[in-house]
């Protein structure tokens, strides 16, 4: 180990970076490749700003996004949504808080016939998920609509796919400050009991939906039983929470009323 990576583990094992041996590794293979100094992404790092952030992209699906502190920072466990609606039928896709746009990208790029609308109330946030587009080459098959959920979405689609902030106001208090520091608190938290976005979508989801259409929801791992009776009160078919690899409640699949 160089003098400069020990270093940097020293400084990112005092300032509570989780493994700071790796960490440190990490940033000296990023600060080859980039050709910057180590000392300088150290300095970035132990305040708790995300690896992604400091690299500029995260890996999701099949591609590496550009992510940005206007996004929230794709996770693995999102890409389990991805997988469900792969096995669903589909030529045009409403994303709901696109964010970095990984959702509705990987999807399109999955099945190059299909379209879709990346929505979300951000202008910065669209602005990162255009410059996906272009990695994912989907510019044709998406258009980018700022909008508050549905108030300016207009027509109808297959499916309707969404990671909405669900973080109560409470535990967004206890957040890793990595993420509640750096990542938009708006696509984290919709305050209160963080279960307001599926009690929207619930109401207002049916009218944007074809005939048997879908939607798919990244929950918490302890929403499934509050979001499943949101829908079924309000009608939806269906209904069902599908765990991620970890075996967590994490995505609710209900089809449109009739």
């Amino acid at each position: 180990m160089s003098d400069a990576v020990a270093s940097a583990v020293v400084r990112l094992h005092e300032a509570g970076i989780p493994d700071p041996t790796n960490e440190a590794r990490r940033l000296a293979a990023l600060a080859a490749e980039q050709g910057t100094d180590l000392a300088d992404l150290v300095a970035r790092r132990v305040t708790h700003e995300p690896f992604s952030h400091i690299k500029g992209r995260r890996a999701f699906w099949k591609h590496d996004f550009v992510v940005t502190a206007d996004v929230l920072d794709p996770r693995p466990d999102t890409e389990t949504l991805v997988e469900i609606a792969l096995t669903l039928p589909f030529d045009r896709v409403l994303d709901l808080g696109t964010g970095s746009g990984c959702i509705l990208l990987s999807l399109l790029a999955e099945r190059r016939s299909t379209t879709g609308v990346g929505v979300d109330i951000s202008a910065a946030a669209l602005q990162v998920a255009k410059t996906n587009a272009g990695i994912t080459q989907t510019e044709e098959q998406v258009q980018w609509l700022e909008s508050d959920w549905f108030d300016a979405v207009e027509g109808t689609f297959d499916l309707i796919t969404s990671n909405p902030p669900y973080i109560t106001e409470a535990a967004y208090a206890d957040l890793d400050p990595t993420v509640q520091r750096y990542e938009p608190r708006i696509a984290l938290t919709p305050g209160g009991d963080g279960l307001a976005p599926y009690r929207l979508i619930a109401q207002q989801g049916a009218k944007f939906l074809a005939p048997d259409g879908y939607v798919l929801l990244e929950i918490g791992f302890d929403q499934g039983d509050s979001v499943q009776s949101i829908f079924k009160v309000s009608g939806w078919r269906d209904i069902s929470c599908i765990p991620d690899l970890n075996g967590k409640d994490r995505v609710i699949r209900a089809k449109s009323p009739n």
